[in-house]
């Protein structure tokens, strides 16, 4: 008796599609495009590619961490934006960077894409780091007609290679090169 009541209950478990297997759930976030940076090149590709996809993990990923190299990110401002924001550039460190691009991210469209360009692009190599130097057209879709939409300038970024053998950026200088506003303008007011 006992046997057929377990034959009975393997026959009721196996009818109710509980070793069925289930189709994948999507996922909440969008697939990044971001890549290890064993390069220089895919660094500024993920920096790029961050700000298009308005992904705040994947922008932070591209500046130094403590736990992996020796170095601190720190960011110069243009002279004309230190001046004009003097207490947001007071100690810009990481996490001055995660706030000023959560405030972007909330105010740009999420139909919406941020274009950035590089030009006129120089890589100093000096054994692990790098000094990198480029011009930057950068266009941003705000919704608030109270931001410009325009950034221009120009910018030095000091590279490393950390203890995972990925460049990262530890240090940011930016050059105000036009009338136009500079990215330090855009972190100053959005910070």
């Amino acid at each position: 008796m006992k046997f057929v009541l377990l034959i009975c209950l393997l026959f009721s478990i196996g009818g109710c599609d509980l070793f069925r297997t289930r189709d994948p759930q999507t996922p909440d976030q969008p697939r990044s495009n971001n890549q290890q940076p064993v390069t220089p090149d895919l660094l500024i590709l993920n920096l790029t590619q961050s700000m298009i996809e308005k992904n705040l993990q994947n922008y932070l990923d591209c500046f130094a961490d403590p736990r992996f190299t020796n170095k601190n990110y720190n960011f110069i401002p243009s002279s004309s934006a230190a001046s004009l924001y003097q207490q947001a550039f007071i100690s810009w460190d990481k996490k001055s960077e995660s706030q000023y691009f959560t405030n972007l991210t909330l105010k740009v469209p999420d139909n919406q894409q941020i274009t950035i360009v590089f030009s006129n692009q120089v890589s100093s190599p000096q054994g692990d780091s790098l000094i990198y130097t480029a011009s930057y057209t950068m266009n941003i879709p705000f919704t608030d007609p109270a931001y410009p939409s325009s950034y221009q300038g120009d910018l030095k970024f000091y590279m490393v290679l950390d203890s995972r053998l990925f460049w990262v950026i530890y240090q940011w200088q930016d050059i105000k090169s036009s009338n136009n506003s500079s990215w330090s303008d855009l972190k100053g007011r959005l910070y």
